[in-house]
Formats: structure tokens, sequence, C-alpha cells
């Protein structure tokens, strides 16, 4: 690895990812931007990661083009994300919370997205994916339904 480029809008957090970096075993930048305005020079990287984000940006297609213009051809998007549900109750339920309160309650998250489908719009190839609730328990949470996986900019 020769660099790693962190952006983080929030100034608190950008913060505390700065402390941090300081006592990584390699370069890490921390930097102000968001998602769907990279400070970054296109093909630029072989990897990015996105864990619990796309769920809060303003506009998942274009975090998502995004990530895709800075990772260079065959360069991989590992994500991490919570995600609409499944199943049509819990997806009912989401929708309707995005509509009402929860963005406003959950720091602009929304529950309801379909980021699978989101990156597969935005030119990525689905590579691996693991869908599963966390925290899984008995009644599920607007929250719990989550994607592990890794994406490939072709």
């Amino acid at each position: 690895m020769s660099r790693l480029l962190a952006v983080e809008p929030e100034p608190r957090l950008r913060a505390l990812a700065v402390q941090k970096a300081r006592r990584a075993p390699f370069p890490v930048e921390v930097v102000d931007g968001t998602a769907e305005a990279l400070p970054a020079d296109a093909n630029q990287f072989d990897a990015a990661v996105s864990s619990l984000v796309l769920c809060s940006v303003t506009d998942p297609a274009r975090a998502t083009r995004e990530l895709g213009r800075v990772l260079a051809p065959g360069g991989h998007l590992r994500f991490f994300e919570h995600v609409a549900s499944d199943t049509p109750r819990l997806r009912r339920v989401q929708r309707l919370l995005d509509a009402t309160v929860w963005p406003r309650l959950g720091g602009g998250c929304h529950t309801a997205r379909d980021t699978v489908a989101t990156l597969r719009d935005a030119g990525f190839v689905i590579e691996d994916l693991d869908r599963f609730r966390f925290p899984a328990t008995a009644l599920p949470l607007p929250t719990s339904p989550h994607v592990l996986g890794c994406a490939r900019r072709p």
C-alpha cells in the first residue's frame, strides 16, 4: 500500500480520524469531503471501502459513480451497508420511517435504500455478496438488514 485517503465530512469525526491516522503503520491522509464529490483524480485507486456510508449520502447514485470514477479499471470496492429489507413487511416499515422521522433521528440515514442495485447501476460488477441481519434479533429492526460484499469496476 502506498497511501490511504480517508474522506470524512463531519468535523468532529474527521478530527478523531486524524488522531488515529497518526498511529497507522502507513501514510493516511484524512480530508474533508463527501462521497458525492471525492477529492481525488480519476483512476487513482486500486481499492475503496464504503462502510455504513451509502445510507446517509444525499445522492447515492452520484456517490457510487464517484467511487467508480476514482477506482482504476479492475479496482475493487469493499462495502458494508445496511439496506432495504428483502421482506415486504419490514421494507414497508423502512419506507414509512424514511418518509417521516428516520432521516432526522438517524443522522440522515435512509433505511430502505437498495444499495446493491445502485452499485450495479453505477457500472460495478458484484463479485461477492452476503445478506444478513445485524443484530440478529427475533424482531428485526429497520436498520438490521445488511450487505457485505465486493464489487469490481470493469
